[in-house]
């Protein structure tokens, strides 16, 4: 079975294991998964990911919780949200690139020099397809 909007998936898995205070989500790679998972990394969002090479590639993403109140432990990703979808593309230019949650929060973009935050495509200048929101 193939997915439509594989992207969507990813955000999907990432959010439902948060739901479920689960330390590692699973998924099929791509190319476009291990960018966004860098830049989550940069951006502090996930401890780290590692990309699995077996039958097909497997993308492994160990999620960031830090010590809440008491003993629970609160994610660092409060929530994720799909912009730039398949059925309607959403482009922007560097200067209309959109503040997530007063700044506390970030979007990813694909530019023409990459996949990048918006923090880092302000500096570098470019716009590109708003892929998705995070904070």
């Amino acid at each position: 079975m193939s997915v439509v909007d594989p992207i969507a998936d990813m955000l999907t898995r990432i959010r439902n294991a948060i739901a479920v205070r689960q330390s590692v989500v699973v998924m099929p790679s791509s190319r476009l998964k291990v960018a966004i998972a860098q830049v989550l990394q940069n951006e502090g969002y996930i401890q780290r990911f590692e990309e699995v090479r077996d039958k097909f590639p497997v993308l492994r993403i160990y999620l960031k919780y830090v010590e809440g109140r008491g003993r629970e432990r609160e994610p660092v990703l409060r929530g994720l949200r799909r912009v730039s979808k398949p059925g309607c593309r959403i482009y922007t230019k560097r200067e209309n690139i959109p503040w997530v949650r007063s700044g506390l929060g970030t979007v990813i973009l694909s530019t023409s020099r990459g996949v990048m935050s918006g923090r880092e495509a302000r500096r570098q200048n470019v716009g590109g397809e708003i892929l998705c929101e995070v904070w």
